[in-house]
């Protein structure tokens, strides 16, 4: 993953890789204090980004033909900059937690 941020715009890069080696790419960008549309496939997800206090909280809302997702990103970075950890407590993904270090040299 790769994130930047120039207050209030937010572009994150997401890189996957699934079982069979087979890669995916996915931008999001996020707009601040506002609501942006991006696309997951055929899905449109609807976003909302906003500050509670020092933490960023994305919240979204992904539909597609069969049903509707809700995701709300919790933010947070470590004091010395280099731990990004991201908390989902009260939506679809309620639970989990990825925790990032940031690289030492560019993807």
């Amino acid at each position: 993953m790769k994130i930047e941020h120039r207050e209030p715009l937010l572009i994150q890069q997401i890189r996957l890789t699934n079982a069979g080696g087979m890669e995916q790419r996915i931008t999001f960008r996020y707009e601040t204090g506002a609501e942006t549309t991006n696309s997951v496939g055929e899905a449109t997800v609807r976003t909302q980004a906003r500050w509670e206090g020092m933490e960023l909280v994305i919240e979204s809302r992904m539909k597609t033909p069969s049903r509707e997702a809700h995701f709300k990103d919790h933010w947070s970075l470590s004091d010395d900059g280099r731990t990004l950890t991201m908390a989902h407590r009260d939506d679809d993904l309620a639970g989990q937690i990825s925790v990032f270090e940031k690289s030492s040299q560019a993807a």
